[in-house]
Order: structure tokens, then sequence, then C-alpha cells
């Protein structure tokens, strides 16, 4: 009796998703809860793993397949787990050099990614002559990419156009033609969405960042003695900030639902976090019950996560406000693009010293330019303006902020 591989329940707003890429074949022995296979959405990449010991016996869906929620994707053939055993260890009491050749072999195999595999295969090239860059010596695709550009072309053999191909153009220089992954795709269509059903409008200012500077000077190694090594950073000001100052301006923190205005009693706010797969945005849930360090800690794990491709679909959902920190990749000024059904999102940028008057005095002050993109159908402009008067107010006298002034 076999047993149903099924993809995960996915929520509303996830309908379908994409079979990404396959860890087993089919014949394979397989462990209770050892993936099988990813699974990519519009959001993140979900873990199949499997339901019990046996072997694969079929999939159903491949790499590249649109599946739905709690879809069957293939089967695997319980109870088998007990005789791959027994055969591995008679094979290690008759034949030890074939098991060590053999795991010599899948050694070999381990040290190769499958996207560095596919592009050997396709090319013809020997990867046992192809030195890894990776963690353990492991052979990249970065690394097989290397050595196409510097093979001749003579020695290049172009494989045929395929829906993710490495070959050569008319002019004799390597390209390399890749199928856009479905998030790249759903940013795609949210940025464009947003910028043709939404009268978005940016309104600019800037904040002296030397009072929380100053702050962060005097107590961060105190904070992270305390908080167990959690640093602290700007954004948690920023969040604590833009918390208060959506308590005071309602149309802000909205979200618009067809011809409908949805006030919300509560701040979620959505950190745009840069990750491998492209641009996600977690969300921090209830900021206003949240201290600087809680701000903190979550970002980090979000950080994490984004990278480890760890981040599931929960942590993505909701929403009723984003920052977006530019900064942090050198943009001195930017116009953030709106995340609907959100009617505004904050962007932060490069802290820049600068000659400022101060009292009749020039001062030269570390300062950052502030945006607010903002949907001109829900907020109107002086909203807008005194929204963000209120964030520089409060981070150029954080005191503010202790009491809600």
């Amino acid at each position: 009796m076999t047993i149903e591989i099924k993809a995960p329940t996915l929520p509303e707003s996830v309908p379908d998703g994409t079979i990404a890429n396959w860890y087993k074949n089919v014949g394979d022995t397989v462990t209770r809860d050892e993936l099988l296979v990813d699974i990519e959405t519009d959001k993140v990449v979900i873990e199949v793993v499997s339901p019990t010991d046996g072997t694969l016996k079929e999939i159903l869906k491949n790499a590249g397949d649109t599946i739905v929620s709690n879809q069957a994707i293939g089967s695997v053939l319980p109870g088998e787990k007990k005789a791959a055993a027994k055969e591995e260890k008679v094979e290690q009491i008759t034949s030890a050099t074939d098991e060590q050749t053999d795991a010599a072999a899948s050694d070999s195999e381990a040290i190769i990614s499958p996207a560095a595999k596919k592009l050997i295969e396709e090319n013809k090239l020997d990867g046992s002559t192809i030195d890894g860059s990776g963690k353990d010596g492991r052979i990249t695709k970065e690394d097989v990419l290397n050595v196409l550009e510097s093979a001749p072309a003579s020695v290049f053999k172009p494989a045929a156009a395929s829906p993710s191909s490495v070959g050569m153009s008319k002019e004799g220089r390597l390209e390399e033609r890749v199928p856009m992954s479905r998030l790249r795709a759903k940013v795609a269509e949210r940025l464009l969405q947003a910028s043709q059903s939404t009268a978005m409008l940016t309104t600019f200012n800037e904040v002296n960042m030397q009072p929380i500077m100053e702050i962060r000077n005097r107590y961060k190694a105190e904070f992270e003695k305390v908080h167990e090594g959690t640093r602290l950073g700007f954004m948690s000001f920023f969040v604590r900030a833009s918390t208060e100052a959506l308590k005071r301006y309602p149309a802000v923190n909205a979200s618009l639902d067809g011809d409908e205005i949805i006030y919300h009693g509560y701040q979620d706010i959505g950190v745009a976090v840069s990750s491998p797969r492209g641009l996600v945005v977690p969300v921090l849930r209830n900021t206003d019950t949240m201290g600087l360090a809680q701000v903190e800690q979550e970002i980090r794990q979000f950080g994490e996560k984004a990278r480890d491709g760890k981040l599931s679909i929960e942590e993505m959902l909701g929403g009723t406000f984003t920052i977006s920190n530019g900064g942090v990749f050198g943009s001195l000024l930017s116009t953030p693009i709106l995340n609907p059904p959100q009617t505004a999102i904050l962007g932060m940028h490069k802290i820049q010293e600068r000659p400022m008057a101060v009292s009749g005095e020039v001062k030269v002050l570390p300062m950052m330019y502030l945006a607010l993109s903002y949907d001109h159908r829900m907020i109107d402009g002086k909203e807008a303006v005194q929204f963000l008067v209120t964030v520089k107010d409060l981070l150029e006298d954080p005191t503010r902020l202790l009491l809600e002034i």
C-alpha cells in the first residue's frame, strides 16, 4: 500500500505553487521527514518531507509543474528501509572495497550543486577538473560559469536551447537564459499593478540622525550585553517612530478593499529584507507592544530565515505598513513603490554627513532622506506630510517616544 506525498495547505492569498526541485528519484530509499521536494510560491519556498520510511515509488508532478493545496505530487512505498539496511549490511561484509568506491562516488556527486551539475552535463565538462569555491570544496554554478568564460570558443560546445541554458551569442560571448522565478514574476506583477492601479505620490523630508546615533553609541555595548547579543540598530527606532505616527494618522495605517476602506486597530509593519530569491517582506506583528530589543531580535531572525529560505507563509502575510531600507545598499534617495493593498510605504536611505544651517550657524550633521509613498486616493497630502514630519520629530527627539508626545 502506497502513501501519497501531498502538497501542503496553502493560504487563500497563495492560490498555487510550482515544483522547484526534487531531491530524490523514483526508486530511491527515503526516510521519514527527509526532504523530498521544494515547492516555490509567490512568497516563499516550502519544503515537503517524506511521510514515512520506504522507497519513492512515483513522481506525479515534475519540476516546473503547477500544483494546488493538498494535491498529490508523488507516492512512497513504505517498509523498504529495513530491507535496504540489510542489503547495505551485506554489501559492507562482502565487499568493503566496493563500498568505499561507491562512497567516494557519492561524495564526489555530493560536492557538486544541482545547478552546477546540470551545466557540467549540458556542456560536456569534466567535473573533477573544476575547483570548488563553496563550503567543503563544493562546486557551485558560478565555478562552472567561470570555467566556461575562460574556455576557448573552440572548446566550448553550446547546449541546445532550453528553458535554462548557457550558450554563446552571435558575437561569441557567453550568455545565459534563465526562466523568471515565481517570486520575481510576482514582484514584477505587483510593482506594475501598484504603479498602474494606484494614485501613488511621494513626499520627502530629511532627518538629523545625530540624536539616535549618540544614544546608540552610548548604550550599544550595555544593550547587547543585557539582551543576550542583540545589537541596537537604527531600524528599531524607525519601527517605533512609525508605530506612534500610525496611531496618530490612521489613514496611513489603512488598506483598500475594493470600494471600502479598512481602518486597522493594530500596527503590523512589514520590513523589506533582501534574500537570494529576491525582495521579501516579513511582518512584525503588533509593533505597539514591542520594545526596541524585540524588534531587533525579530528583524535579525527574519534576515537569517530569508537568507536560508526558511521564511514561512504566515510570516509574510498581512501587514498594514511597510518600511524599506535602501540605505544598506548605499541609496541616497529613492521613491519606494506601494505594497498593495497597503496605502503607504516609508523609505529609509543612507546616512550622509552634510552642512546644515542650525540657529544661524553651519554645522556638519549626519542626515538621512526619508521618502513616504502613499495612495492619494486614500491619503490626502496634508496627512502624508504630517505623518512624515511626526516620524522626523520622534527620531530627532527620541524622548518623545517615551512620553508619547
